[in-house]
């Protein structure tokens, strides 16, 4: 994985894995694949950091090297 990732990057690679959106709720977005809800950080200027990129692909259950296959 590399060291950051721009959000507009984070929304097309979970839309190239079958994710839905992004839609809102509530403080923040979040991205839909069937019953699975990943919420994802709102838009900024700055890029996405490693440790949270983990932690979206961990509560969305994908593995590193799936999302590094993108």
């Amino acid at each position: 994985m590399s060291s950051s990732i721009s959000w507009r990057k984070l929304v097309q690679k979970f839309r190239k894995l079958g994710f839905d959106g992004p839609y809102s709720g509530g403080r923040h977005l979040f991205m839909k694949k069937r019953e699975l809800k990943v919420i994802i950080p709102n838009p900024h200027h700055y890029d996405i950091s490693k440790g949270l990129v983990a932690e979206i692909l961990h509560q969305a259950g994908i593995s590193s090297a799936d999302w590094n296959k993108i």
